[in-house]
């Protein structure tokens, strides 16, 4: 719901992606382990709880930071587009970067 991928979201939590994906599995998650998922996540845990999927992607979907980990603003509205148009361009101009330190090195083992 929150577009994270299970990759991503298994590092964060400092595990393998095998033991995520066992988890996502469980029926039940020991207090100790739903705690650091709900902080990962940046949700109270009460949320991870009484999970009811309508409400909760509506909240996800209204006020969620796709930064992961800032904090739940339940003022928010953002267009996620603006956020993955500012992710290319900064990718972009790295790349821009990358590039014009390699072609300085070419022409300096010329």
């Amino acid at each position: 719901m929150m577009g994270i991928k299970q990759a991503a979201f298994a590092e964060k939590l400092e595990m393998k992606q095998q033991i995520l994906s066992r988890l996502e599995a469980k029926e039940k998650l020991d207090d100790d382990i739903l705690n650091k998922i709900a902080k990962a996540l940046n949700v109270p845990v009460d949320i991870i709880k009484n999970f009811m999927e309508e409400g909760t992607v509506n909240i996800i979907s209204n006020c969620f930071d796709n930064s992961m980990l800032n904090a739940v603003n339940h003022n928010c509205i953002f267009n996620p587009l603006d956020k993955v148009v500012e992710l290319y361009e900064r990718i972009v101009k790295e790349k821009e970067e990358q590039i014009a330190i390699f072609e300085k090195l070419l022409k300096e083992k010329r």
